[in-house]
């Protein structure tokens, strides 16, 4: 009988002729259109195919070793925010995607295949190699830290894991970058905008901070706080970094809570849009130097 959860519900012409349906059912399913047929590979069912049913179908069209890599694989760990609509494959060099795939694919070639590693379930590009391989499709360096940022963020894998495969694949675009990006993550910046941040501070001579200071609030809860200095009178003075999310209106009040909290405890306390990081930084840096004292 067949496997019929969401990604078994795609076969193939021979893996159904395994499972006992003649040549003729499977036209007769398919004319009846309860079945659709996806260039290579079969559907069981006449509706729109889900994401894990899309994957499937690429991988039947890019041959027995495909895997899943990149954006696709980082997406079937969970990662969030860095969709893409074609699929990733890895496929061994001088493998290509047959024809008439009804489903987007960028294919990535592994020249030394016996050193892909993957998932213990197989299938799958293990996910601190698929997030280099990510990686190294941008052309600018930047959303290629943010995107190892945010792996490790949404505590899908960790520094050292990412530092493990940097050091196996030194031809990776954007290594040094990225080296860098990971030696700042294990250091406490974990989002993109902190990383910037950091960055700043070293480019215009400025203490590099303190990251993710743990603080309890005035009701005991754990906060951490992006950048900490302590001042040679004593006096703490902090930095937040505020993304996007930061404009939500639970994220906004939440924040002008901590920020309450920090000044009756007689911090100073800078808070810098991440796009002002980017975009005015000598102006961030004249701020955090008035408030050092240097």
């Amino acid at each position: 009988m067949l496997d019929r959860d969401d990604a078994g519900l795609v076969t193939t012409r021979s893996q159904l002729r395994a499972h006992g349906f003649s040549p003729g059912q499977v036209r007769a399913q398919l004319a009846a259109r309860r079945w659709q047929r996806c260039g290579y590979a079969i559907v069981l069912h006449n509706g729109p195919l889900s994401a894990r049913q899309r994957w499937v179908v690429a991988r039947v069209h890019g041959g027995p070793r495909a895997v899943l890599t990149a954006f696709t694989a980082a997406e079937t760990y969970g990662l969030r925010g860095w969709e893409r609509d074609a699929v990733h494959l890895l496929l061994p060099s001088g493998t290509r995607v047959r024809r008439g795939c009804p489903v987007p694919v960028r294919g990535h070639v592994a020249r030394n295949w016996d050193q892909v590693v993957l998932h213990r379930r197989g299938g799958v590009h293990a996910l601190p190699d698929a997030l280099l391989r990510a990686a190294a499709t941008f052309d600018s360096a930047r959303p290629a830290c943010g995107l190892l940022a945010a792996a490790v963020q949404q505590r899908l894998t960790g520094p050292d894991a990412l530092r493990e495969v940097l050091g196996r694949t030194p031809t990776t675009r954007h290594h040094h970058s990225l080296q860098a990006a990971v030696d700042d993550i294990a250091q406490g910046a974990d989002a993109l905008s902190e990383i910037d941040f950091v960055r700043l501070c070293r480019r215009f001579g400025l203490p590099e901070p303190q990251q993710q200071t743990l603080r309890h609030d005035g009701r005991g809860r754990r906060r951490y706080l992006d950048a900490t200095w302590r001042r040679s009178d004593g006096r703490l003075v902090v930095v937040e970094v505020d993304g996007a999310l930061h404009l939500a209106v639970s994220r906004w009040w939440s924040d002008q809570l901590r920020q309450n909290e920090l000044t009756l405890s007689d911090a100073i306390v800078l808070r810098f849009p991440s796009v002002v990081v980017r975009t005015e930084p000598a102006l961030v840096a004249a701020q955090l130097r008035r408030a050092l004292c240097l």
